[in-house]
């Protein structure tokens, strides 16, 4: 939400493909969100940023290898640093910037280099669920209120210590109501 807050062209953009796939006077469901790709694109930006946990779960090497020219011994623990990798600047052009789009390729969600549920065999068993719930919580939010910032300027992205990335100042934000979901939002 606060990446969005601070990228009213991108909320502009996610809610006007939300209006346009889900039909007025009902709440987002699970079933609409296989339509809203850019939506996705905006989760898959946000987790590449600010991942949950900036670092994977630890791994265990089962045997010697080279990695990056150095030489891996046996048994050695491994630490995946993905906030690290999410932001190099040899794997994503402008990978500070929250570019959304970035994941659209042929229309399509393009996932393939994102590490914040890990990769392989050993990727997190949960990101389907993960992904559905943040999909939902988010675009219910998006359909259902208007947003804004307290103030004009940019809000802050810093980030607080922990295992889990807080932000170091929690968010503020304006919401009202959408005038075309009124009435649905009555109904609950």
């Amino acid at each position: 939400m606060s990446l969005l807050l601070n990228n009213p062209e991108k909320l502009d953009k996610v809610r006007k493909e939300i209006d346009e796939k889900v039909e007025k006077g009902r709440l987002l469901d699970e079933l609409d969100l296989a339509k809203l790709p850019y939506l996705h694109c905006v989760i898959n930006e946000t987790l590449r940023l600010y991942p949950v946990g900036p670092l994977l779960v630890p791994h265990e090497s089962l045997e010697e290898c080279k990695v990056g020219g150095y030489n891996i011994p046996n048994g050695t623990m491994l630490l995946v640093n993905a906030y690290a990798i999410q932001r190099d600047p040899t794997i994503w052009p402008e990978p500070t910037k929250f570019l959304p789009e970035r994941f659209l390729e042929n229309n399509k969600v393009e996932g393939g280099k994102m590490l914040p549920f890990g990769m392989g065999r050993r990727r997190c068993p949960g990101e389907g669920l993960a992904m559905r719930e943040v999909g939902l919580v988010l675009g219910t939010l998006l359909h259902c209120f208007e947003w804004k910032r307290i103030g004009s300027e940019e809000l802050e992205m810093k980030e607080g210590s922990g295992l889990t990335m807080p932000r170091a100042n929690p968010l503020e934000a304006l919401c009202r109501p959408r005038q075309a979901m009124i009435s649905t939002l009555c109904k609950l």
